[in-house]
């Protein structure tokens, strides 16, 4: 059967130039005036690296840089291992008792308003503390407890998807070989799931990095991610500090989402050439 030539209509491309432009004109305006001499940012004066010297030099902001990079990687990891499991427990375990209720309040905090959710964490761990004597202060522990909470909903989701899609029959050829249950999980299942695993940590780091309303209800004074500093600045009106760091912070994610990209494109090219030598054969 013949098919016909898709046809390059110029209202798709002006729609598809439109779109772009406007998601990415704003962070390109952004970058370009993070180059900016003057201390107005709506000003142009003549190109300088200035703002980036004083961001460097600026203390507060870098260790604020430093807690929300470090809170985002531990609450991602910690997040991808706690969706796993859940998402396991949900896909391969069938029905059972409580699996609905299970299923519910996981994927609870996707749909919660952060605002419920935050003033929720900080009524805990005042009565934790209250109770318990733990923890004794407010920071980077609950911080963290609180985005790992958040966090997992969305790995679960992730990686749920990817199990769903996967084939029993390559499990269960290895445990009919001999293969114990948790030896198929991690030398077959994870290997297969790994794409979803790296997609998850990258969200949930994502989420962690950029949220602001929980982390405002459950920390403390000596605490100041990210989000908390630069709201805290932009309030008082915009910086142009602030645009050396989000183009430093758009060019970091950007190198790091693109060695995943071609992580995960070489990993899918490789099980999609293996799948077809199996066929093959």
């Amino acid at each position: 059967m013949n098919t016909l030539p898709a046809i390059r209509s110029p209202w798709r491309t002006a729609i598809l130039t439109l779109c772009f432009c406007f998601l990415y004109a704003p962070m390109l305006l952004l970058v370009v005036y993070s180059f900016n001499s003057s201390p107005l940012v709506t000003v142009w004066e003549h190109f300088s690296v200035h703002w980036y010297r004083v961001l460097f030099h600026d203390d507060a902001m870098i260790d604020a840089v430093t807690l929300s990079l470090t809170i985002a990687a531990l609450a991602a990891t910690m997040a991808v291992v706690l969706g796993t499991i859940a998402a396991v427990v949900i896909v391969r375990f069938g029905r059972f008792r409580g699996s609905t209720g299970f299923a519910f309040m996981l994927t609870a905090p996707l749909v919660m308003p952060d605002v419920i959710t935050g003033l929720s964490l900080l009524l805990l761990f005042v009565a934790m503390a209250n109770t318990l004597g733990w923890p004794g202060d407010r920071g980077m522990l609950t911080i963290w407890l609180a985005h790992v909470t958040f966090c997992t909903a969305y790995v679960s989701v992730v990686i749920n998807a990817r199990l769903r899609e996967l084939d029993h029959s390559i499990e269960e050829a290895a445990m009919d070989l001999g293969a114990t249950p948790l030896k198929v999980f991690f030398v077959i299942t994870v290997p297969m799931i790994a794409p979803a695993i790296v997609t998850g940590w990258l969200l949930a780091f994502t989420l962690s990095l950029d949220d602001l309303v929980i982390a405002s209800f459950v920390t403390g004074p000596g605490a100041t991610t990210l989000p908390m500093a630069i709201f805290a600045t932009v309030r008082r009106g915009v910086n142009p500090e602030i645009n050396a760091l989000a183009s430093l912070i758009l060019f970091v994610v950007g190198i790091v989402g693109f060695i995943a990209w071609r992580l995960m494109a070489n990993e899918e090219k490789k099980r999609l050439r293996d799948i077809q030598k199996a066929t093959r054969g």
